[in-house]
């Protein structure tokens, strides 16, 4: 048996390959069509112009339910883990909450485009990344708590070390941003796809798109640390009968005879 085939681990497998070929994919497809500029352009500008924002989005749209499935997989392990432990079982609520905020945001990321529907679209990227690092805060916070009867200290270190690297990114890129688009450097910068790099601004933007590749790396990597947790866990579908038929009639139903159809692993 191969190592993704252990468990669930095809899952944040699945996620972190799928995203990451989203982005490629349409970077690649905007750099042949001379839609942007070879050099760290912003994720969101090759997904701006067809055809790689159709690309773009249905992408991205895969990874935000292969984003709630990985979560939601988390959520059930955690509880099953610590049954009894009122703390890690609220921590867990509310990383699940959080964690279905920021798939809800990168949705909003993949079919608001940046060029058209500006202020929606960062809306969709303080929810992906913004509330996203709050998540990726609550599950490392778990981790800890969870060691070393449950977790090891080197997943809560390496969680907490991705962790500083995504609030790194994201104070990088809030920073170049507002000097970027503070009016120094021109109006309508939000539009401008190509720049030189004898253009005034050119070091704030360059600043800002490296931060953001990182920023959404980052990302990917907190959940290359699910791998090995998710080897160890399988989740079965139980279907409980409430009535001989699917449609009610006289006789037929009876809320008392409930039987168990299916038990298969998912």
């Amino acid at each position: 048996m191969w190592w993704f085939q252990q468990g669930l681990s095809f899952l944040p497998v699945a996620l972190v390959v799928w995203s990451a070929a989203s982005f490629v994919f349409s970077y690649i497809t905007a750099i042949v069509l001379h839609h942007v500029d070879p050099l760290v352009p912003y994720i969101s500008d090759t997904g701006t112009i067809p055809p790689e924002r159709c690309l773009f989005g249905i992408m991205l749209n895969v990874s935000t339910f292969l984003g709630i499935a990985t979560m939601y997989i988390r959520y059930k392990q955690v509880s099953a883990l610590s049954p009894e432990k009122s703390k890690i079982l609220r921590l867990n609520k509310l990383g699940l909450t959080l964690g279905w905020m920021s798939c809800f945001g990168l949705c909003i990321i993949a079919n608001f485009q940046k060029c058209i529907l500006y202020y929606i679209h960062v809306l969709g990227a303080c929810l992906t990344f913004g509330v996203g690092s709050i998540y990726m805060l609550v599950q490392t916070i778990l981790s800890y708590l969870m060691q070393p009867e449950l977790h090891s200290k080197g997943i809560f270190w390496a969680r907490l070390a991705v962790f500083l690297w995504s609030c790194s990114s994201i104070l990088s890129m809030f920073v170049s941003s507002v000097v970027l688009y503070s009016g120094l450097y021109g109006q309508n910068l939000v539009q401008k796809l190509h720049w030189d790099s004898q253009e005034r601004g050119y070091t704030p933007h360059i600043i800002s798109t490296v931060s953001e590749w990182s920023l959404a790396f980052s990302f990917l990597s907190f959940f290359l640390t699910y791998i090995r947790d998710f080897q160890k866990i399988t989740l079965r579908a139980v279907v409980s009968l409430q009535g001989q038929t699917l449609h009610e009639s006289p006789g037929s139903f009876r809320a008392d005879e409930q039987a168990l159809l299916i038990a298969g692993s998912i």
